[in-house]
């Protein structure tokens, strides 16, 4: 109940952030005479919106599914090879300075790659939402597999449990606030590779929008898509962390204590 109650307080102060930041912004645009190329007030980008609401609304929900897919992909392939990486000291010192390696390699620059392997369709972005965010994965989840606490280990040894219950009952559960923990940056990690995909070569998605609203200079439009993606990620964000509270309940009865 104390839980609840502190997530609506926090809901209605931020709410209420916006709303003034909003109205400010309105404010001091019209009082200073801003142009509308160079900052748009809050009002016009309404108005856009509404204007055009199922076309944004498409536009959102193409980015939405690739930024899921990669995501997901991320998931899956980052916890198989963290567990990799946990399990065989030889697999982790093959494969993870290659890991890092790749990981410093601006995924900007392999995203015109993608595109001449892959097509103009989904699949680069995709692709490019899943090598930004599966690192985060990776690190994170090494990071929780490796942080069951000794005694933990040596009462599962002196049990004499299987590798798989000790795995699935013991390791997992210790290493689940650092996987999601992991999930929650690589979540808004695979929107900026969403993105960054719809840069190179889109014709749907709301980096489409911004990429042809700056051609024709219309803030207007980029602004109206940086709304949406905002909130897109606030959205997602959120839904991890909703995630989060469901398969880690001890962490919260310990914040609530």
């Amino acid at each position: 109940m104390k839980s609840v109650i502190n997530n609506l307080g926090m809901g209605t102060a931020g709410s209420i952030s916006l709303a003034v930041l909003l109205v400010v912004w309105e404010v001091l645009c019209r009082l200073l005479g801003v142009r509308e190329i160079m900052l748009p007030l809050p009002s016009q980008i309404f108005v856009e919106l509404w204007d055009n609401l199922l076309w944004y609304l498409d536009q959102s929900l193409y980015t939405l599914l690739t930024t899921l897919a990669g995501f997901l992909l991320s998931v899956i392939v980052g916890v198989l090879i963290a567990i990799g990486l946990v399990s065989s000291r030889l697999f982790e010192r093959f494969l993870y300075p290659l890991i890092i390696g790749f990981n410093s390699v601006p995924k900007v620059a392999l995203a015109p790659l993608f595109v001449v392997w892959l097509g103009t369709g989904a699949e680069p972005k995709v692709a490019i939402a899943f090598l930004i965010a599966v690192f985060a994965i990776i690190v994170d989840s090494v990071h929780g597999l490796r942080s069951v606490p000794p005694d933990i280990t040596d009462l599962g040894r002196v049990l004499r449990g299987s590798a798989w219950d000790f795995f699935f009952k013991v390791k997992l559960p210790s290493a689940l606030p650092s996987m999601v923990a992991g999930m929650k940056v690589a979540m808004s990690l695979a929107l900026v590779g969403a993105i960054v995909g719809e840069f190179v070569a889109s014709q749907m998605g709301l980096g489409y929008v911004i990429m042809s609203a700056q051609g024709t200079f219309d803030t207007v439009r980029v602004f109206a898509a940086l709304f949406l993606l905002a909130i897109m990620g606030l959205a997602l964000y959120g839904a991890v962390a909703l995630v989060e509270r469901k398969a880690t309940p001890w962490r919260q009865v310990e914040r609530d204590n």
